[in-house]
Formats: C-alpha cells, structure tokens, sequence
C-alpha cells in the first residue's frame, strides 16, 4: 500500500513539474515577440494573454511563425520591433492588470459564494481583456500598413487556413467525443 502511494506522489509530481516546465518555455519562447526579442501582446505575441488564450487577432493575428513565413526585409523586422517596443509599457501594464482582475476573480470563485461579487471580478477581468484586444488590434494595424500588398495577402491567407485547421480540429475533437462539438 505504501508502495502505491508513493508511486502515486511521484507521478502527480512528475506531472506537476512538467506543467511547470512546459508553462516556463511556453512564456519563454512567446516573450521573445515576432522578431525573437523583446515581449509580446497578447497570444500570438505572447504576451499577457498567457497560453492558450485566443480570440481576434490571437494566435495566427501574427506571431513569430508567421512573420518568418512573410520573409520581411531587414527594414520591416527593425520596425516590427520598433512597434513591439513602442507598446511594451502599455502590454506590460495590461498584463499586471490581468494578473489582479485574474486573482480577484479566482478569490471570489474559491471564497465564500457571493454571486454579485463573481460578477463585478468577471465584468472587471473583461474590461481588460477588451483593453487587451483593443491594443492587440492596433499593433495588429501598425505591423500589418508595414507589409507590401502581396505580403498582406499572403498573411491573409495564412490566417484563413490557421482559421479552417482550427475548425477542422474542433470538428474531429467532437466526433471523438460522441458527436458532441464543444
């Protein structure tokens, strides 16, 4: 019985470590921003979003992948940074306050049911979020008036098919699932 229990501590540790790991390089290789330096916005910039966020302009707005696929000059890359480093006070400060409408709203889910305080912690973290999908939008339009008109299109067509693989996922994620699409 002992025999089990420690077999079983070790592998929830194990997990534990590997989702601290994975999490560690997913911020790691995501706050190097779409030139390889510097911190991002939000998902697809890497930025206060954290993993797995999404939505407009998230993951295939454009993030490093698909810059490198765009093949920008040397010129584009120096200002695609000059853009990241122009908003890296405003992303910074979104991110602390995602962070602090997270932690409150998690404190007010976990603490003592209050329904009207999970909803002003809710409306609260979504105020920022829209702040963090307004400033995603406008660095999306200062790097995107950068590229030539072919490189616009090539990256149009990159978020088209990013968009039909996701869907292509969910659908087989529902039909593995029993048919239910989630």
């Amino acid at each position: 019985m002992t025999q089990t229990f420690r077999r079983i501590g070790l592998g929830i540790g194990a997990a534990a470590l590997a989702l601290v790991m994975a999490g560690t390089s997913y911020q790691n290789l995501s706050a190097q921003g779409p030139d390889g330096g510097g911190r991002g916005g939000r998902p697809g910039w890497g930025g206060p979003g954290g993993p797995g966020r999404g939505g407009p302009g998230g993951p295939g707005a454009f993030g490093p992948m698909m810059l490198e696929r765009l093949n920008l000059t040397t010129d584009q890359r120096d200002r695609v940074r000059q853009i990241m480093e122009s908003h890296r006070d405003e992303q910074k400060a979104i991110g602390d306050r995602e962070m602090t409408a997270r932690g409150a709203l998690n404190d007010a889910i976990t603490g003592t049911f209050d329904e009207g305080a999970i909803r002003s912690q809710a409306a609260n973290l979504a105020a920022v979020d829209a702040d963090q999908a307004v400033l995603q939008a406008r660095i999306y339009a200062e790097v995107f008036q950068i590229l030539t008109s072919e490189q616009q299109q090539q990256l149009k067509q990159l978020q088209a098919d990013m968009k039909a693989r996701a869907t292509q996922m969910r659908q087989q994620h529902g039909d593995r699932s029993g048919g239910q699409k989630h």
